[in-house]
C-alpha cells in the first residue's frame, strides 16, 4: 500500500500532460462554489441535526435522496444501537486528548453550548428543541464501483450530526457538503474509476465517534470478500485509505490578546491535512497526506495546503491503526480549534449566514484538493474519452 501511494506521489510530480486534456482538471472544474454553498444551505434546514432526533433522521433521508439524484444510486445504511456511556476522551476538547499537539499562542476557552436561550432565532430554537435519546441509529453511504479493481476502496467521510443550538453549518455541514459534492462529480455517468470509492456521512460523531466506530466494528472483517463467492461483487472492498473532512470554512487566524478574531478570512488561510504521528500506520498516512498536498498545489484555485502530524478527535481516528488515514479541515484540530481559533465551534453562531464567500471558498478548495487526489489514487477518467490519459499511470 505504501509503495502504491509513493508511486502515485511521484507520478503527480513527473507527469506533465497538456493541462487542457488532464482528466483530473476536467473533473475538478465541475466543482462550483454556488453548488457547494447550496448543499450546506440544504443541510441547515434541519438545524443542528443532533443524533437521536427526528431532525437527524430527516437529514439522513435528505442526504440519501441527494446522493441518489447525483447518480450514486447504490445507497446503503449502516445501523447500530447507541447507548451513552461515561463521557469518553474522544469527545473532550481536542487539546486534552493524546496526540493533539502542544497548544501555542493565544488560548480562548471553548465548550459546547447547552443553553437554548443563547439561540436568539426562535424558529431555530424550536427546531433544535427535541433532545437526543438513546436507541437505534443509522448512517448513509454510497459507493462508486471500480471498473478494474472493485475489490479495493478509498473511503471519503464527514459527520452529518452537530450540536450547540445552531445550524452546524461548519461543524460539519461544510465537510458533509464537500463529500456530497465530490460524490456528485464522480457519480456522473461519464466518469469511471479503476478502484472503488465510498462516500459516507457518519452519525454520532459528537457523542464520541460512535458511528465511525460502529462501521469499523461491523465491516473491518468483511474487507475484500466476494458475496456471493465468484460474483466479483465486494460489499466491503479492501480499504486503501480513509479521508475525513471535519470543519472546512473558518481560518481567520489566532485570537487577539483580548480574545477577539478578525471578521475576514485571512489571506494566508490554508487547508490543513493531518495524520496521526502516534498511529500504527503513521508512515503510510503521511505518504497519503503528501499526495493530497501535491494535488492541492496543482489543482486548488485559491488556498494552499499544509501537512501536520496531530490528527485527533474525528471520525478517521477509529481507522488510523488499520489503514492510511488523514483528515482535512480549516485549522489544526488540537492546537488551534481546540484552543478557540473558531468561535462558532459548537455554538449558536454556527449558522450559514455567519460565513462569507471567502469562507465558503476555503471549503471549495478543500473539495478541489480531495477530488484531485482521489481521482489520481482511484484512477478516474471520463468514459467518453477512453483514448485519453487516465488520472493514474497504467
Amino acid at each position: 500500500m505504501q509503495q502504491h501511494i509513493v508511486r502515485l506521489f511521484l507520478i503527480t510530480i513527473l507527469a506533465t500532460p497538456a493541462f487542457a486534456q488532464d482528466p483530473v482538471k476536467l473533473l475538478v472544474d465541475r466543482l462550483e462554489l454556488e453548488k457547494y454553498k447550496a448543499t450546506i444551505k440544504g443541510l441547515t434546514q434541519f438545524g443542528d441535526r443532533r443524533e437521536g432526533t427526528e431532525r437527524n433522521r430527516r437529514a439522513i433521508d435528505w442526504i440519501e435522496q441527494q446522493l441518489k439524484s447525483y447518480g450514486c444510486i447504490n445507497t446503503e445504511r449502516l445501523t447500530y444501537n447507541y447507548r451513552p456511556e461515561a463521557r469518553s476522551r474522544a469527545n473532550l476538547p481536542p487539546n486534552t486528548a493524546a496526540g493533539g499537539g502542544r497548544p501555542r499562542g493565544v488560548r480562548v476557552p471553548t465548550g459546547v453550548n447547552t443553553d437554548p436561550v443563547k439561540q436568539r432565532n426562535a424558529k431555530l430554537r424550536e427546531l433544535n428543541r427535541e433532545p437526543s435519546v438513546p436507541g437505534p441509529r443509522e448512517e448513509v453511504y454510497c459507493t462508486k464501483i471500480g471498473v478494474t479493481h472493485p475489490e479495493e476502496m478509498y473511503i471519503l467521510g464527514a459527520h452529518m450530526d452537530g450540536h450547540g443550538w445552531g445550524e452546524a453549518a461548519n461543524d460539519d455541514g461544510s465537510g458533509t457538503a464537500l463529500v456530497m459534492e465530490v460524490a456528485r462529480v464522480l457519480s456522473s455517468p461519464d466518469v469511471e474509476t479503476d478502484r472503488s470509492i465510498r462516500f459516507i456521512l457518519w452519525n454520532n460523531e459528537e457523542s464520541g465517534l460512535n458511528g465511525a466506530r460502529s462501521y469499523v466494528d461491523q465491516r473491518r472483517n468483511l474487507q475484500g470478500k466476494e458475496d456471493p463467492p465468484g460474483s466479483e461483487r465486494y460489499p466491503e472492498p479492501r480499504w486503501l485509505g480513509m479521508v475525513q473532512h471535519d470543519m472546512m470554512l473558518f481560518d481567520h487566524g489566532m485570537p487577539r490578546p483580548d480574545g477577539t478574531l478578525s471578521k475576514e478570512q485571512r489571506p494566508e488561510a490554508d487547508v490543513n491535512i493531518e495524520f496521526q504521528i502516534n498511529s500504527k500506520m503513521a508512515a503510510e498516512s503521511q505518504s497519503l497526506a503528501w499526495v493530497f498536498e501535491k494535488a492541492n498545489e496543482k489543482y486548488a484555485t485559491d488556498y494552499p495546503a499544509s501537512v501536520g502530524s496531530h490528527m485527533t478527535n474525528t471520525d478517521s481516528t477509529p481507522f488510523q491503526d488499520l489503514v492510511p488515514s488523514i483528515s482535512l479541515r480549516e485549522n489544526e484540530r488540537g492546537t488551534q480549534i481546540g484552543n478557540g481559533w473558531d468561535p462558532q465551534w459548537h455554538q449558536p453562531s454556527d449558522l450559514y449566514a455567519t460565513y462569507s464567500d471567502k469562507d465558503f471558498r476555503l471549503g471549495l478548495n478543500a473539495a478541489q484538493t480531495t477530488l484531485a487526489a482521489i481521482a489520481q489514487l482511484a484512477g478516474a477518467r471520463l468514459a467518453s474519452g477512453r483514448g485519453q490519459t487516465s488520472a493514474t499511470a497504467p
